[in-house]
């Protein structure tokens, strides 16, 4: 890097930068526009430098770049600011990876989206993951691999040219005219994209939404790493790592909190692991059951990630389709499942069920006997044949310690998989690292998901499983300190707002161990007409949000987190976690998410001040 303002700069932001930075999965979400994601960040940042100003009261005050750090964080956000200053190129076109796979499976994925060429030259080697066979075959993308010796070799392509560089010089790019994606592998950091050129431009948007639903922006400890291995000019020294020992004690940590059957498998985060699960199991139905379609069943309403990911693996595979699997409210899911299994065993096809237990937003729990026993029905096709076993893939991220696989458990008798997300109760909001477990019957099943885990490179980090170690052994004392924050401010909200309508669970399922600590409340409306009933609703939840996170600053947060070690966090899901759904599926209500660590009188105090201005 030649600029010395810019090396002095980031040093001394890098002394003076705040420590939520690096150890929190959320920040400053009290000035956040999802609209303006990392240029609003970056824009106040630059006015930072081009002042010099690197206090730590102005750096404080910088709006987050991402609601998640799984998206994108201010280190990262740097990192490729950095990066584009030093090759003078739009930071824009800079985008952070920590997996060292998935850059090229994202310019992949548009490439086959547009039926465009592609080749994918290298140096020296392809990283240890690349599946060449397994990319083309099951993924479905088309390309051509060449080996050279430098850029200069390049030449003209009709479509895409990727270039792979695996040196520690993750900061430098060689760009020539005929490279349009230049990616740099760091072999413990992860991995820098380039998008050269204007005629490229359109890939960005596409790229970061790849980043957004199967993988993760290089991690703030890494991210401070290679800023710091930027600056300094100096080689970069590999931390030292207990990874051994640290990832047998999640492993067992996981295998106790679960009482599963097989060995655990550990991801960068929720989606990570959601996505090597779908990819795992498409890849066994495409070599089992050839030429049969694969039907993806999703609740419509569920977090956007999931099923916006869904639709997004439909979408690249032919036989793939999503099917809808309605779940909340006036629908039982259950009866909701039969109906749809019935429907996909007519067609001879493949059925793998993604759904949240508890429900997500409004707290449900089926009837788990029914459940089984309608997972476990034997059905026929339109010829009479036995149709298709299903594969549950049950998102247990409310409840992480309810024992649905193990042996004898209300689900060891059905194909199942669980996972959870890290970043909640795992972690305690330290880390986004997400899990994945089976029960006997899917052993054959997570070896394909372990497959695709390390050919996308997304296996969780050295410093995540550090983290997971140090956090997994109390979850569970957590969880349960943080459900009885939960039905205590319930209680209270029941006495205080009898009109309001409460989402949580029943006493009597708390017992059967479903202690979930997120809650929604559905607040009295007034109006003449169900538009003005509806908007008038909206427009309270909002008012309680903001009078919460403005009086109690320090605990109560505008986000979708939960399983934090600290205090409340509120949020729309129809305006957050439901950003890809439908409209019609949408939810506006509010979603509140307590913490084992919080000052609950206050917040029983601020909403009965709520309640009389009401």
């Amino acid at each position: 890097m030649k600029d010395s303002k810019v090396i002095n700069y980031i040093k001394a932001v890098l002394e003076n930068m705040p420590t939520d930075w690096l150890s929190l999965t959320t920040h400053r979400l009290d000035i956040y526009d999802e609209k303006l994601a990392k240029t609003q960040f970056l824009a106040q940042f630059e006015n930072l430098f081009n002042d010099n100003n690197f206090e730590s009261s102005a750096l404080s005050e910088l709006p987050t770049a991402f609601d998640y750090i799984r998206l994108g964080h201010p280190l990262s956000s740097i990192l490729e600011w950095a990066i584009g200053n030093s090759n003078t190129i739009e930071h824009e076109a800079v985008i952070s990876f920590s997996s060292k796979m998935i850059p090229v499976l994202a310019v992949l994925r548009k490439n086959l989206l547009d039926n465009k060429n592609t080749q994918i030259l290298y140096t020296d080697n392809l990283p240890d993951c690349f599946n060449v066979e397994v990319l083309k075959n099951i993924y479905g993308y088309q390309f051509d691999l060449k080996k050279v010796n430098t850029t200069e070799e390049v030449s003209e392509f009709n479509g895409s040219t990727i270039f792979i560089s695996q040196k520690n010089e993750i900061h430098h790019f060689d760009l020539t005219p005929n490279i349009d994606f230049f990616i740099n592998i760091h072999t413990e950091l992860g991995s820098v994209l380039v998008v050269n050129g204007a005629q490229n431009e359109n890939y960005i948007s596409e790229i970061q939404h790849v980043r957004r639903r199967e993988t993760i922006a290089m991690t703030p400890a890494n991210s401070l790493a290679a800023l710091q291995f930027l600056t300094e000019q100096s080689s970069f020294a590999t931390p030292k790592s207990k990874l051994k020992t640290n990832k047998a004690l999640v492993l067992d940590s996981i295998k106790t909190i679960t009482g599963a059957y097989t060995a655990p498998l550990v991801a960068s985060s929720g989606l990570s692991i959601q996505y090597a699960i779908l990819m795992g199991l498409i890849h066994d139905a495409l070599e089992k059951h050839k030429g049969k379609a694969i039907k993806i069943v999703v609740p419509p309403n569920c977090y956007g990630g999931t099923n916006d990911q869904a639709r997004r693996v439909a979408a690249c595979i032919d036989n793939v389709e999503v099917m809808d699997l309605p779940v909340d409210g006036d629908n039982d899911m259950v009866q909701s499942i039969d109906i749809v299994l019935a429907k996909i065993a007519n067609e001879d096809a493949i059925p793998y069920i993604i759904t949240e237990i508890p429900t997500n937003p409004r707290v449900e729990v089926p009837d788990l006997n029914q459940l089984r026993a309608v997972l476990s029905t034997e059905r026929t096709t339109a010829t009479g044949e036995i149709a298709i076993d299903p594969v549950f893939i049950l998102d247990q991220t409310f409840c992480p310690n309810v024992h649905f696989l193990g042996d004898d458990e209300i689900l060891s008798t059905v194909r199942a998989i669980s996972f959870a997300s890290g970043s909640k109760f795992p972690s305690g909001g330290q880390c986004t690292a997400g899990y994945c477990v089976g029960n006997k019957k899917t052993e054959a099943l997570m070896e394909k998901i372990e497959l695709h885990l390390s050919i996308c490179d997304n296996e969780a980090t050295n410093l995540q499983y550090e983290i997971l170690a140090r956090q997994l052994p109390t979850m569970n004392q957590r969880i349960h300190d943080a459900y009885t924050n939960t039905r205590e401010f319930v209680s209270f909200i029941s006495e205080t707002l009898p009109e309001a309508k409460i989402n949580f669970v029943s006493e009597e399922l708390a017992k059967q161990g479903f202690t979930p600590s997120v809650f929604s409340l559905d607040l009295p409306t007034k109006g003449n007409t169900d538009e003005e009933r509806e908007a008038y609703k909206r427009a309270l939840n909002l008012k309680l949000i903001n009078l919460m996170i403005t009086e109690i600053p320090h605990e109560s947060k505008y986000c979708v987190s939960y399983g934090q070690l600290k205090g409340c966090y509120w949020t729309i899901p129809a305006t957050s976690t439901q950003g890809t759904t439908k409209e019609g599926d949408k939810d506006y209500i509010a979603r509140v998410a307590l913490s084992p660590n919080m000052d609950l009188e206050l917040h029983k105090k601020v909403f009965l001040d709520f309640v009389r201005n009401i």
